[in-house]
């Protein structure tokens, strides 16, 4: 859970203004130049800890994990023991795989300041990665009444999830999603709503006690309908995966009422919609109340009705999309 770059820092409109560069550079994915404009920065403005908290952030995000703790060593060298600095050295130890030693360092870094909710954050995190789910919710539960912060909703969610506690996961992530102050991070929150959703429907199962085909569909929203083992083996056929297609929906209680084709007016389609008992329409009759069927040859973004249709299931998470390549 990469969250030390967004908590607030209380930084003010000149050092705001000091980071822009850097901060434009990291959103256009030029991280060399970006990681550049930061140490540049931080060599300028040595106690401007959002600009280390962000630094550190870019190096977390791209794996680079030794790095990312000696940048925290940096910040202990320039800020002390302080929260702040124990704070980034815990969340490199957490990428480090180091809990117990990351557990530590945040527990020194609570009594240095209990009032630092980044802190709290990191302490839940590392203690999720520990496996002590209680401890991880009561220390992302002081977090938030520190500061309330998406990405701590984010974590809570997951935590709530890994635990089968799909209902409450969902509430986190909705608070995630309104709690956000960027078109990104409520995209994100959205998307783990849906990861959630389609997970409670193997509810009273955790996720460790799903199979891989059955967390594929979870965490995409996509199936898997025939898998191809060795070069040797032929690529199914359109009949081979409707037939895998009606099986699942069979296995999983699926129904649907209508089957909605865009593009070539294959003949599986015919026999898709009379195994499933569903009127066969073009795309003119959809209906997104109707839990419909969208079938296609192939996905096609560049259609406006593509588009609108499959954005429409989504929405309303009714209905699926099912493309045989």
């Amino acid at each position: 859970m990469r969250t030390t770059a967004s908590y607030d820092l209380f930084p003010d409109a000149p050092s705001e203004r000091a980071m822009a560069r850097a901060r434009y550079l990291a959103r256009e994915g030029r991280v060399a130049d970006a990681e550049k404009a930061y140490r540049d920065l931080l060599a300028e403005h040595p106690d401007l800890k959002p600009g280390w908290a962000e630094c550190f952030e870019l190096l977390r995000r791209q794996g680079r994990k030794d790095d990312a703790l000696r940048l925290a060593e940096g910040a202990r060298a320039q800020f002390g023991d302080s929260a702040f600095s124990l704070a980034l050295k815990g969340a490199a130890l957490i990428e480090l795989e180091r809990y117990r030693e990351a557990l530590g360092t945040l527990e020194q870094a609570v009594d240095s300041d209990p009032d630092l909710a980044l802190v709290w954050h990191e302490l839940g995190y590392a203690a999720f990665r520990l496996g002590d789910r209680n401890r991880a919710l009561l220390a992302l539960d002081r977090a938030f009444g520190l500061e309330p912060h998406t990405e701590t909703l984010r974590l809570r969610g997951r935590i709530l999830r890994d635990a089968g506690r799909y209902q409450a996961a969902e509430v986190a992530y909705e608070g995630a999603a309104q709690a956000a102050e960027h078109a990104e991070q409520r995209a994100a929150a959205e998307r783990e709503i849906g990861v959630t959703q389609r997970y409670a429907f193997y509810a009273p199962r955790r996720p460790d006690e799903l199979t891989s085909a059955e967390r594929w569909f979870a965490e995409t929203g996509t199936v898997v309908l025939a898998s191809q083992e060795g070069t040797d083996v032929p690529p199914p056929d359109d009949a081979a995966l409707a037939a895998a297609f009606l099986d699942l929906a069979r296995d999983s209680g699926w129904r649907f009422g209508q089957v909605v084709t865009l593009g070539p007016a294959l003949p599986v389609w015919r026999t898709l919609a009379d195994a499933l008992r569903a009127p066969l329409v073009g795309g003119a009759s959809f209906d997104p109340a109707a839990c419909p069927l969208v079938v296609a040859q192939r996905p096609q973004p560049a259609d406006a009705g593509w588009s609108t249709l499959t954005a429409s299931v989504a929405e309303r998470a009714t209905g699926l999309v099912f493309v045989l390549t």
